[in-house]
């Protein structure tokens, strides 16, 4: 990530600390966000409100080793209890890891508590909801607001982004970008495919705001070019269901780079197929989620280079990022780690975070703009911040 640059080494003895909303028994995504949190010994999980259900919370903060204390009915107590308590004991940020329509009024409540804010991705519900967050933030510019958006957390995306920045690839010209995955391919009951479709928690848009969000920021980071315009399908496969399930856009970026994202979640026998390929004037860049540890990079002139994970001569933002040496692969957990690290090292003035409140509302932007493209015809659609 840009802001990787530093090999400093955790502190363990003064960990950042850190509250959790949500992530409770049966919950996939809170543990992901804890095991992350604490991998480099730099963020110490200290209080929690992790379920509506409050004999949930109290199991959770059990099983974590918390005080029965600290463990919340809800958020809203947990603001209040942890403002009263001294400042070298309470929470310093808080973990939102809820279903979207929970992470503007716990984002709200934190940042008006006075406590720094990581959510999970989307930001909130809809594009006026983030436009009302980033007034929140602007209003409080001593707090820092970030999106845990995993996959720039993978250094060999951060290296693409350095190596484009440089002009190693020329003037970038194309952009292709898709999210693919086959797990709602049929009618499907259970926690996590009941919330991602249902309007009232997962905002306007199922697909597209669930993973082609992380398309968009994937290509806007790499790039560091803004999608200004979308020409988007959204589609509905599976009968009875209200939301998108697949959908595909053209789109123009900034400097007159023109791109495609696609993303889907009926593609049987996909797993988490996340992918994006750069051409510029003089080569190109190609990375992909399920292969972490590569980065092809292709010239006009010359063959294909594979930069791999670790390595020597990548640079010293892309070392830092690493854990292991070379041929020892590190993936998914390693890169939630180092979005949690990041943020660590923002709180102590020691870096920034990649994706803050302008990315969250690009973010819900993009999706409105694909909607309202999609409802007409295809149509091209400015993205409205």
């Amino acid at each position: 990530m840009s802001s990787r640059a530093s090999s400093k080494q955790p502190s363990p003895a003064n960990p950042v600390r850190m509250g959790m909303v949500g992530g409770g028994e049966g919950a996939f995504i809170g543990a992901v966000h804890r095991w992350a949190a604490r991998l480099d010994g730099e963020i110490q999980l200290v209080c929690g409100a992790f379920s509506r259900d409050p004999e949930n919370t109290a199991r959770t903060g059990a099983s974590l080793g918390l005080n029965a204390d600290r463990c919340y009915a809800d958020y809203v107590e947990m603001m209040r209890a942890e403002a009263a308590l001294p400042a070298d004991e309470r929470m310093e940020f808080v973990a939102i890891v809820t279903p979207n329509h929970v992470h503007f009024p716990v984002a709200k409540a934190a940042l008006e508590a006075g406590f720094h804010v990581l959510s999970d991705k989307p930001a909130t519900l809809n594009v006026a909801e983030a436009k009302a967050l980033r007034d929140i933030v602007s209003e409080n510019p001593h707090l820092a607001y970030g999106l845990t958006h995993t996959y720039l957390g993978y250094p060999l995306v951060g290296e693409a982004r350095r190596i484009i920045e440089a002009g190693g690839i020329g003037k970038v010209r194309k952009v292709f970008v898709e999210y693919i995955q086959g797990w709602l391919a049929t009618e499907l009951e259970n926690k996590q495919a009941d919330w991602r479709t249902d309007p009232a928690k997962s905002g306007g848009s199922g697909c597209m705001g669930d993973i082609g969000t992380h398309a968009h920021n994937l290509a806007e980071f790499m790039t560091r070019k803004k999608i200004t315009h979308v020409a988007a399908d959204l589609t509905t496969f599976v009968d009875g269901r209200r939301l998108d399930d697949d959908g595909s856009a053209l789109f123009r970026m900034e400097d007159g780079v023109k791109g495609t994202l696609s993303a889907s979640q009926i593609c049987v026998g996909k797993e988490n197929t996340l992918s994006i390929r750069i051409y510029g004037e003089t080569g190109g860049l190609e990375w992909h989620q399920e292969e972490p540890n590569t980065l092809l990079r292709t010239y006009a002139d010359k063959p294909t280079e594979i930069l791999r994970a670790g390595q020597g001569y990548l640079s010293e933002g892309a070392q830092a990022g690493f854990r292991t040496p070379p041929g020892h692969p590190e993936g998914y957990l390693e890169a939630f780690a180092n979005v949690y690290r990041e943020f660590a090292q923002a709180l102590r003035n020691e870096g920034a975070v990649a994706t803050g409140i302008d990315g969250a509302v690009r973010g819900m932007a993009f999706v409105d703009a694909l909607l309202e493209s999609s409802a007409n015809n295809s149509e091209w659609t400015e993205i409205k911040t």
